[in-house]
């Protein structure tokens, strides 16, 4: 099971066939959302009304909407059958700030991305990642693996090219390179970028080009910046 809060957020769940089994929900709530809420009532199987206090000890902000739900986890394990070979898609190497991670997904969706792999880094249900999400975990093909290297080298070997971000201006520049055909981009850990195993599977090491002395862009942006290239 995994939790969400939020009005918006409960009912995006129900709206995406998401399978919810409680309902949590304060009188103010019920009021102030009833629109969401009733979507969420049709499709929980059980529903509470709980009080303010309550409400409290299960937020993880410091207003709560005063609406929350326990749903069944997401099929995101991890099958190769899920990868479309000619399609597009992020790689996320050890991402570990949650926020950065809702970024990606919620970007992966609005630009029309086939899905993000996910290897390591913070837990997806993780109430920042929902948050900042917006609900795309919920709809977007997201696919957990415990070997990055070897799926990776799988894709390549079914033709799919394989480019892994890099702060390093030897590596080919992300806007000059092929994005036809099926693509996989690897962003890494916020700190220490992509392992060297990962990078050794990549077809082709690749560079956002950057003037000023900054070093690196932020986990979140840079991706952002490579699914607009394989999308454009």
């Amino acid at each position: 099971m995994f939790f969400i809060e939020g009005a918006r957020l409960c009912s995006d769940a129900a709206l995406s066939s998401v399978e919810i089994k409680e309902l949590y929900v304060t009188e103010n709530a019920l009021n102030k959302y009833s629109d969401y809420v009733r979507l969420v009532e049709n499709t929980a199987e059980r529903s509470f009304l709980v009080s303010e206090e309550i409400a409290q000890k299960l937020s993880d902000t410091k207003t709560p909407q005063g609406v929350f739900c326990i749903c069944k986890m997401l099929d995101k394990n991890t099958n190769i059958g899920k990868i479309k070979y000619n399609g597009k898609y992020i790689a996320l190497e050890d991402v570990s700030n949650p926020s950065n991670f809702g970024a990606v997904i919620r970007t992966a969706e609005a630009v029309g991305l086939d899905g993000v792999i996910v290897s390591g880094g913070c837990d997806i249900y993780n109430p920042k990642s929902q948050r900042a999400a917006m609900g795309s975990l919920f709809r977007l093909n997201v696919i957990e693996v415990d070997d990055l290297p070897g799926f990776l080298t799988e894709l390549a070997a079914k033709g799919m090219s394989v480019y892994a971000g890099v702060p390093d201006s030897n590596a080919h520049k992300i806007t000059e390179v092929d994005m036809s055909g099926g693509v996989v981009c690897i962003i890494g850990n916020e700190g220490n970028g992509i392992s060297e195993e990962t990078c050794k599977a990549a077809t082709k090491l690749v560079t956002i080009p950057m003037k000023g002395r900054a070093e690196s862009l932020n986990a979140a942006a840079a991706a952002s910046i490579m699914i607009w290239e394989m999308m454009r």
